[in-house]
């Protein structure tokens, strides 16, 4: 092995073993987890990837730093989505392992721009480049159909104000750069000779000056006024007749908020259990509470349904009831759960039903966002997210530009209400209303139900796991639109436009080695001085 600092010299043993290696590779990539609810260690996202960069640096061929990358690339996946193992069991290792995948030629990257010999110019080129690999990787596996952008590092910096203010202009995005950018810079300040270290140093002033100016500078929502929401949280119902139990006690919720002038009333995700087109008497029963009230409620219907195309299926809905019943307002989850909603080739992967609390039938998907608005509240617009759907930035973007003066995303976390998930979960909503200078509201049938305001700040008292009961909240509004709302995913193409700039520089390099001295047209050979090897002399040339 190279040598290195004190630190890597101290793994030596474990390094010089595959399976140790492998082991500390798997150990290092889970370790940014600490940083996300429940944990919370936000700070340590900082210098959580210093141990796997420091590994991937220290790799004797970029094969094996592919592969530590891999690893590295597992174990987080593996740490940011092990509360799902009560549903897909041991097929969650297998997920993570391909998912790691993606990060395998971001540990050949990270190897590149670290090892050797660097310059201060090298240096201040790694902690660009580095830093952009990981967020293409994370784009990538950002796709719905590999999981969706659950675990996002930057996310990670949730309740951090400056951060925030860095997600209103390049969204979650330009926090993970960030954040990526400060683990390069220190694991230069530890590992790179002098004048790389002077560069990385002053990386992270360049770096940390830029954050400050965003913070005093970026354009800020203004605020307009405010809207009252109350939130209903059943609870946990289980046994027989729980869904009836769960809505006869929102019921029971729900008129407990007669007379405080509410403007809006949010049940969470799956809280009514019939189609309410079919079933007027339920739908009665939730006009009555409307008009009891005084305000719209926001329901979440699971049951099987029909769309206004005639598709008949599964579908989960957000609809708006009135005092006078159905608003005509609904909107159709577009996003699924993999395995939770819907299994992937299900012809192929079909039994992994039986390992786990997989689909036993695939949702069907809405066909649009859609933007309510309220008639008794002003003509207020809210727009509508179902559970996983609060995790993807586009989305809520679009529903702010689409007019959405709140962002109201509805979900259940009862199947992982003791894990780490109901939190993380609670927290995305807090980056979507930084990114879009919108309020947004986070209501649960169980888990934690939570409201933030159009800067990101969280509004009043969260509604625990252990929560059976309503939250009323006096909802900042806003006018304006954030950076990130009018130019959308910029630091993506910025990152890919880093990446290849950096192949053109490495296919301009290798052209010229091509095309050095030793790549010149034959000719006549001279003979080589007398080395007193005779295979290093060349034979004489002979005449025609």
């Amino acid at each position: 092995m190279p040598s290195g600092t004190g630190a890597q010299r101290g793994f030596v043993p474990l390094l010089g073993s595959p399976v140790g290696r492998g082991a500390l590779a798997v150990l290092a990539g889970a370790l940014p987890a600490l940083a996300f609810p429940a944990p919370g260690l936000w700070w340590f996202a900082y210098v959580a990837l210093v141990p796997l960069l420091l590994l991937v640096r220290s790799a004797r061929t970029g094969r094996r730093a592919a592969l530590d990358g891999w690893l590295g690339g597992t174990g987080y996946m593996l740490a940011v989505h092990h509360w799902l193992m009560p549903s897909l069991h041991v097929f969650i290792v297998v997920l993570a392992a391909l998912l790691g995948l993606l990060w395998a030629p971001w540990g050949l990257l990270a190897r590149r721009m670290l090892r050797g010999p660097l310059s201060a110019a090298s240096a201040a080129a790694a902690v660009v480049v580095v830093p952009c690999g990981w967020l293409m990787t994370e784009t990538v596996r950002s796709w719905e159909g590999l999981g969706g952008p659950w675990g996002l590092l930057g996310a990670s910096q949730w309740q951090v104000a400056p951060a925030l203010r860095l997600a209103s202009v390049g969204g979650v995005w330009l926090v993970t750069l960030w954040v990526v950018a400060v683990n390069t810079a220190l694991v230069l300040l530890v590992a790179a000779p002098a004048p790389a270290r002077r560069a990385a140093l002053g990386s992270l002033v360049v770096a940390a000056s830029a954050v400050g100016a965003v913070a005093a500078w970026a354009p800020r929502p203004e605020p307009s006024g405010t809207a009252a929401v109350a939130v209903v949280q059943p609870g946990i119902v289980d046994g027989p007749g729980s869904v009836e139990r769960r809505f006869a006690r929102s019921e029971a919720l729900t008129r407990s908020l007669a007379g405080q002038n509410v403007d809006l009333v949010v049940w969470g995700e799956s809280s009514v259990g019939v189609d309410l087109a079919r079933h007027p008497e339920v739908t009665a029963r939730i006009a009555a509470l409307s008009r009891q009230v005084g305000a719209d409620v926001l329901v979440n219907v699971d049951a099987r349904q029909t769309d206004a195309s005639g598709r008949t299926g599964i579908f989960k809905s957000a609809v708006l009831v009135g005092p006078r019943g159905l608003t005509g307002d609904r909107y159709d989850k577009m996003r699924l759960v993999p395995f939770g909603e819907y299994v992937p080739a299900r012809s192929a992967l079909g039994w992994a039903t039986s390992m786990g609390r997989a689909a036993g039938e695939d949702r069907l998907r809405g066909t649009g966002p859609v933007t309510m608005a309220l008639p008794d509240a002003g003509g207020l617009r809210i727009g509508p997210l179902v559970c996983f759907e609060s995790a993807f930035p586009d989305m809520s973007r679009r529903l702010a530009r689409d007019g959405a003066r709140i962002l109201v995303a509805q979900s259940s976390t009862s199947s992982f209400q003791h894990s780490w998930a109901p939190l993380q979960h609670a927290s995305l909503a807090a980056l979507r209303a930084a990114e879009n200078g919108r309020p947004a509201v986070h209501a649960t049938l169980t888990g934690v139900s939570a409201v933030y305001g159009p800067r990101g700040e969280e509004i009043g008292t969260r509604l625990g796991t252990g929560t059976s009961g309503t939250g009323v909240y006096a909802v900042p509004l806003a006018r304006g639109t954030t950076l990130y709302a009018r130019l959308g995913d910029w630091p993506l193409y910025g990152a890919l436009g880093v990446l290849l700039v950096l192949c053109a520089a490495e296919g301009v390099r290798y052209a010229r080695r091509r095309g050095g001295p030793g790549a010149a047209a034959p000719g006549p050979v001279p003979a080589p001085e007398h080395s007193g090897d005779a295979r290093a002399e060349a034979p004489a040339e002979t005449g025609p």
